[in-house]
C-alpha cells in the first residue's frame, strides 16, 4: 500500500474536501486516515490582542535601533 500525505477541510455537513486532487488511477478506492490537530492550523488560534502587542514591541525595537542583521538571524539556520 502506497501513503500520500494531502491536506483538507471538512465542509459543513462533514464531507472532506482535499486542497489539492489525487494524482492516482481515477475511480480507485482508497482507504482514508483522518488526522485531526488539536489546534487550529489556519494561525486562527492566536489572539488578536497578543498579534497587536508583538507588532508593537517589533515596531518599538525598530524604531529604537534594537534591531539584528538578516546576516546574523540566518546564521546556523543551514545546520538545521
Amino acid at each position: 500500500m502506497k501513503a500520500i500525505k494531502v491536506m483538507a477541510t471538512t465542509d459543513v455537513s462533514g464531507q472532506i474536501i482535499l486542497d489539492t486532487p489525487l494524482e492516482i488511477e481515477k475511480n480507485s478506492r482508497v482507504e482514508v486516515i483522518v488526522l485531526i490537530p488539536e489546534a487550529k492550523i489556519d494561525g486562527d488560534e492566536t489572539p488578536k490582542e497578543e498579534i497587536v502587542e508583538d507588532f508593537r514591541q517589533a515596531w518599538h525595537e525598530a524604531m529604537t535601533g534594537k534591531t539584528i542583521p538578516v546576516s546574523q538571524i540566518w546564521e546556523g539556520i543551514e545546520d538545521v
